[in-house]
């Protein structure tokens, strides 16, 4: 599906969960994309919620934003919103879609109930310009289609059929590692620059969890949010930086 914004540009996204759920909205992991792999999907659609999960600009055919901020998915999430009347709403975002999430409770905060981060990060320093950034995430996709083309699973912790005898997972690689590099690069390039909201003015309940064994994003990332939102919640699950669908499901609770 897609949603033509005022200035023109795409917004790409994908509807999840029973259509009677507690609107929520879903920000994607950096890179990711609206296309959810099946154990993902079915534990949306037996929670409480419903999902608007987008492609932030740059990602599986929504129109890139160049120089775009952290804080400027609020205004497409408040479209988004509108678009399916929705006045109050969650959010959850997951890793890159952390400080998305986080600047939607902050910029849009009297119509957000509850904000889940899993596995988010914190503000982050680089020198790194774009070009070297495309380069650097070039080598890490082909490593990544390396593994896929030698028979590896979709995700590397869930075992199973090799991704290319699977067309719909195959979809799901090309979107997130072929198609475009600008949704990976601008979020890149926004999470190093000042992300244009103030954390530390969030009113609404944050929830922030973290994996004991994370070895993508360490734990001083969730200690940033939990000592700069005010009465934001941390919980510990055992595992990686993505975890199992129980904690979907606790998360999903808590939003609900």
């Amino acid at each position: 599906m897609k949603l033509t914004l005022p200035d023109g540009r795409v917004l790409r996204y994908c509807f999840y969960g029973p259509e009677d759920g507690l609107p929520t909205v879903f920000h994607n992991g950096s890179p990711s994309s609206r296309w959810k792999r099946p154990s993902l999907a079915a534990g949306m659609e037996r929670s409480k919620l419903c999902f608007l999960v987008y492609d932030r600009p740059g990602y599986g055919g929504s129109t890139r934003q160049p120089g775009r901020t952290v804080a400027d998915a609020a205004a497409d999430v408040r479209a988004l919103a509108d678009a399916y009347d929705w006045e109050r709403f969650a959010v959850f975002g997951g890793s890159g879609g952390g400080p998305h999430a986080l600047a939607t409770a902050a910029l849009l905060g009297e119509r957000v109930t509850r904000c889940a981060v899993l596995s988010g990060i914190k503000p982050r320093e680089s020198s790194t310009g774009e070009s070297e950034l495309r380069e650097r995430q070039a080598e890490s996709a082909a490593h990544i289609l390396g593994q896929i083309e030698a028979g590896g699973p979709e995700m590397p912790w869930e075992p199973g059929t090799p991704a290319r005898d699977d067309p719909a997972a195959m979809a799901r690689i090309r979107a997130t590692f072929v198609d475009s590099m600008d949704g990976w690069v601008d979020d890149s390039l926004a999470f190093a620059r000042p992300w244009g909201f103030d954390a530390a003015r969030i009113a609404v309940p944050v929830g922030v969890w973290r994996g004991t064994d994370d070895q993508v994003v360490p734990p001083e990332n969730a200690e940033w949010m939990l000592t700069t939102v005010p009465g934001a919640q941390g919980h510990v699950y055992t595992g990686g930086h993505l975890p199992g669908p129980g904690t979907y499901s606790e998360i999903y609770e808590w939003l609900s």
